[in-house]
């Protein structure tokens, strides 16, 4: 009986099967499709199947069938029993398409390309639609987390003829997002078809200006190209750029300290935003108002916003006390749109707030991204004892480390005192001469030895005051580590112009904003003649001022287009998904004395 119920059971299963499966011809054989059964059901017919290439069929079908329930472990496990070599080419790239999907489970995206490498893939055009379409999107999905953006549009562009409804929908966005998040020396079309349209539709939003000559350039292009899929659907922030364009901004609340411990940073910070007000004004714009508020004699900041709303402010820029910029983050909402001038200790924030400000953190993100750009791999870390050596540490680590980077060794610098002897430590010398004296010990003669170094540090990372940074390349030097070389952040340049300060820093590389590194931009030359302390360390707080108002009436642009850039004079700013505002800075050395600019990398 019970056999006979088994003969029945597998009756059905194959039955089911059969019914289920899909032959896109003879010699590429059927595919698995999800039947009505059960993991263990397909796994128990596996086992009595008469011939090895069902049983591998019907593995491949209760595979496939835990991945779909989210249950990649045991997927990847039963897969593991499939030998690719029993099954035939349509099989083999379902085995190799499910393989690259569950590798992304896993957050493995060179392992899925290397899975969807299989010769196999080259009948791809010959499969079912279905299958073409599942192939694709997990090529895409690798390829863009491979870091190969356009490839992975490319892929999309591909498949987009084959998708329906909400799957082609999704997909038209996602294109999108990958060609608007490449460099702009990427966006070269070089042909007329869907690909080269695309490219072209990113060219001429990314080089527009403001909202309205991005209207502008999306119109014309539309015009151009009326039978391109983005022209026949607009893409979604695209749609959102042609709202905000209608929305013009008209009058900017000022909010900053006139008295207490801030005021001089806040009058650094109002100078550099007025002057670029005053330079908008002079190339013929029509900027919006500005009203000032004073910040430190604010009772409470319900009433300030109250005030501003019957003004008929439209955006708020400031505060500058982080108590301020605290309390209205932990808020649900804000009244108006508000760029505050300093960052809070939480993530996110209100959707109506935007922060903005010098955080040395994004500096330390910047000496990561250059060095990985630099081809380097290994560093050592030098900060300075304290809450904001930490600091900056903790995110040099942070984005290093996730970016494949290793930190061999870490020293926080204190007493001028200790300096010698904790770079001896980092560069393991002193073991060095202790194999020395050993050697002498044994042999019982003097041994003529230099003392070596560690070999696997390939740079310093350099948090530190320039002082501090006066000592330490020397102590390299003497240290026999003078050729490591040495990747700081600006804390390092005091911009007193004082050669003999930079002397003894010759080789550190550093980042600065491009105020400080281009003496001829015409908006810093309008400053310094009138507030000659701006070409100094408080340049960086002017730079900021002027970046302040450039960034007003293109936050929203900034939010809808997560990938686009402002270039302004504290960095190259773009607003990250918590909105706020991060910086990537230009770089320099010191070069006898001198500071020089090195040449840019793609980010």
């Amino acid at each position: 009986m019970i056999a006979c119920l088994r003969l029945l059971s597998a009756l059905c299963l194959a039955a089911l099967l059969a019914a289920c499966a899909s032959s896109p011809s003879s010699s590429l054989g059927e595919l698995p499709r999800t039947p009505d059964a059960s993991i263990e059901q397909l796994l128990e017919q596996a086992t009595q199947s008469k011939t090895p290439e069902k049983a591998a069929l019907l593995r491949l079908s209760a595979a496939d069938l835990a991945y779909r329930q989210g249950n990649a472990g045991q997927s990847a496990q039963i897969l593991q029993q499939v030998p690719m070599e029993q099954l035939k080419p349509g099989q083999q790239i379902f085995a190799s398409t499910l393989s690259a999907e569950l590798a992304m489970t896993r957050n493995q995206p060179k392992a899925a390309l290397t899975a969807l490498s299989h010769p196999s893939l080259q009948h791809l055009s010959e499969m079912p639609v279905e299958q073409q379409v599942r192939t694709g999107t997990v090529r895409a999905r690798a390829l863009e987390a491979y870091g190969q953006t356009l490839a992975a549009a490319k892929e999309r562009i591909f498949i987009a003829p084959l998708l329906e409804n909400d799957a082609a929908a999704k997909n038209h966005e996602a294109i999108w997002s990958l060609i608007a998040s490449l460099p702009t020396d990427q966006l070269q079309p070089t042909s007329t078809d869907d690909l080269g349209g695309w490219l072209s539709l990113a060219q001429a939003v990314k080089t527009a200006g403001t909202l309205e000559q991005q209207q502008a350039a999306i119109d014309h292009w539309r015009e151009q190209n009326p039978k391109h899929p983005a022209a026949l659907q607009l893409p979604t922030p695209l749609v959102k750029l042609k709202e905000l364009a209608s929305q013009p901004l008209s009058k900017i609340a000022l909010l900053l300290p006139q008295s207490g411990q801030l005021a001089a940073v806040a009058k650094a910070l109002r100078e550099g935003f007025m002057a670029a007000h005053y330079q908008a004004q002079q190339a013929g714009q029509t900027p919006p108002s500005i009203q000032f508020y004073d910040s430190a004699s604010l009772t409470s900041m319900d009433e300030f916003y109250r005030k501003a709303q019957a003004d008929g402010v439209q955006l708020v820029i400031g505060p500058l006390e982080k108590p301020l910029v605290k309390q209205i983050s932990t808020r649900p909402q804000l009244p108006i749109t508000t760029l505050a001038l300093n960052y809070s200790e939480g993530e996110q924030g209100p959707p109506q707030l935007f922060q903005f400000g010098l955080a040395p953190e994004d500096e330390a993100r910047e000496v990561s991204r250059r060095a990985r750009a630099d081809g380097l791999h290994r560093a050592a870390a030098m900060v300075p004892k304290g809450e904001w050596g930490d600091r900056v540490l903790k995110a040099f680590s942070q984005d290093w480390q996730a970016n494949g980077g290793t930190i061999v060794a870490i020293e926080r610098v204190d007493q001028p005192v200790q300096l010698a002897q904790q770079i001896a430590d980092m560069f393991q010398l002193r073991q060095s001469e202790g194999r020395a004296k050993s050697l002498q010990s044994t042999v019982g003669t003097t041994v003529a030895a230099q003392p070596s170094r560690r070999q696997d540090i390939e740079f310093i990372f350099l948090a530190s005051t320039p002082q501090q940074a006066q000592q330490i390349k020397p102590t390299l030097n003497f240290q026999y580590a003078g050729d490591v070389p040495v990747y700081a952040t600006s804390s390092v340049f005091s911009a007193s112009g004082d050669q003999n300060q930079y002397n003894d820093m010759g080789g550190i590389r550093f980042c600065e904003t491009p105020w400080l590194l281009d003496a001829n931009d015409p908006l810093r030359k309008q400053v310094t003649a009138q507030w000659p302390q701006a070409g100094g360390s408080l340049g960086r707080l002017y730079a900021m001022g002027a970046d302040a108002y450039r960034l007003a009436p293109r936050l929203g642009q900034l939010k809808t287009l997560p990938d686009s850039r402002i270039e302004g004079l504290s960095g190259s700013l773009a607003v990250s998904p918590t909105q706020r505002v991060q910086r990537q800075l230009p770089w320099a050395e010191f070069v006898n004395g001198q500071v020089q600019r090195l040449p840019d990398t793609q980010r």
